[in-house]
């Protein structure tokens, strides 16, 4: 075990004793510092030390070939210190090593979202599309939060929309926390949970009036795609969700109770849609295709749509409503319902809504039926109290 003062020059000349599969010089400056020297002719540099039970440890500085002198010795004292500070550099390297990439907690919460979502899709690609590309390849805990206020800063002047960033942030915290849950190494503390949620309003609503849904119904009625007259119709006519009338399948339409099972909600609660005797002259119209259970498949596949994008962007310019979505036809759906003196909780029932807050959106159109109700009482009623009696 021969012991030296090791300098720069020594290092470069040092060679592994004749008949030895190894040797070890220690520093005779800085306690435990070791250069090895193999019969191979490799050379690295190690600190050896005792734990504060006696357990001998070593713990790899680097390749002769890979780090300066002066740097090897550097990093010896700073695990010099950590040892005389009752620390261990080589447990606390293992517990850095076993910290995941967020690339690896990615796949954990993905797979956890398919055990209870009804979409995880939507968080796949959150994760896939955002965020796994910028965190994926650093470990937990090299993820900062001014790093990720940063990062989604830079998202926002990129041109992506408020909502989305919230979307990123709150699935980004999702990770965290699931790695906090589960014990995850690297996981206890959440960088995300000090970011602060940017305030942003996401109503987004447009409610046809008469005229523009006479607009909407010629437009639709000249479409190459043969059902988007009836799928806009019945999304008017019921206020579904376009998800849920893709979906549809004749046996969840009972004409005689004039009624329209969904067996599938985004509340996760099968409901029933009152058909008016519109929607059941409308249903009463559809096509239907043997082997085919799908209400309003594709003729093509006789399956649902994959997509009808390209003739829902056709309709609504020739319809003078190029902004309009579909997801609209539930708003104006609503709208004329409540403009028709149906009060807010019927309307929440019938669109399938889990609490009034959802329904709350169309108060203001409520309160306008109401104005017309106070309305015609007053002028029913022919006194003008604002008039001084004579």
């Amino acid at each position: 075990m021969p012991k030296i003062k090791l300098d720069s020059a020594f290092c470069r000349v040092a060679l592994c004793e004749a008949a030895k599969r190894k040797t070890d010089y220690y520093d005779t400056q800085t306690t435990g510092f070791t250069l090895e020297c193999r019969a191979s002719g490799g050379k690295t540099y190690y600190l050896r030390y005792s734990d504060e039970h006696g357990k001998l440890h070593q713990i790899k500085i680097g390749r002769y070939e890979d780090i300066s002198f002066d740097d090897a010795r550097k990093r010896a004292k700073i695990f010099r210190s950590e040892v005389v500070l009752g620390g261990n550099p080589v447990t606390q390297k293992a517990e850095r090593k076993a910290i995941p990439t967020y690339g690896e907690l990615a796949d954990q919460h993905i797979a956890d979202a398919k055990t209870y979502l009804k979409r995880p899709e939507n968080i796949e690609q959150v994760i896939e599309g955002h965020i796994r590309p910028r965190w994926g390849h650093l470990r937990l805990s090299e993820i900062t939060q001014q790093a990720i206020a940063s990062w989604l800063a830079e998202k926002l002047a990129s041109g992506l929309s408020p909502a989305t960033i919230e979307k990123i942030r709150i699935t980004f915290n999702r990770s965290f926390e699931l790695a906090a849950k589960w014990g995850i190494p690297g996981g206890q503390v959440n960088p995300v949970k000090g970011v602060a949620r940017r305030k942003y309003s996401n109503a987004r609503q447009r409610y046809l009036t008469t005229d523009q849904a006479k607009s909407l119904h010629k437009a639709v009625e000249a479409s190459s795609n043969t059902q988007l007259r009836y799928i806009v119709g019945l999304l008017l006519l019921t206020g579904a969700r376009k998800s849920e009338l893709m979906l549809a399948k004749w046996e969840h339409i009972d004409l005689e109770r004039k009624a329209w099972f969904i067996p599938d909600t985004k509340t996760g609660a099968p409901r029933h849609v009152p058909l008016s005797q519109a929607a059941i002259s409308l249903i009463e119209q559809l096509p239907k295709f043997e082997k085919c259970d799908w209400l309003l498949p594709n003729p093509d596949t006789k399956e649902p749509f994959v997509s009808i994008k390209r003739a829902w962007d056709t309709a609504r310019k020739d319809a003078g409503l190029a902004g309009l979505r579909l997801h609209d036809l539930r708003h104006s759906a609503a709208s004329f319902m409540i403009n028709a003196g149906i009060d807010l909780y019927a309307v929440g029932r019938i669109l399938g809504h889990a609490d009034h807050k959802s329904t709350m959106r169309y108060s203001h159109l409520a309160n306008d039926t109401l104005l017309k109700a106070v309305e015609a009482g007053a002028s029913g009623m022919n006194v003008s109290w604002a008039e001084a009696a004579a």
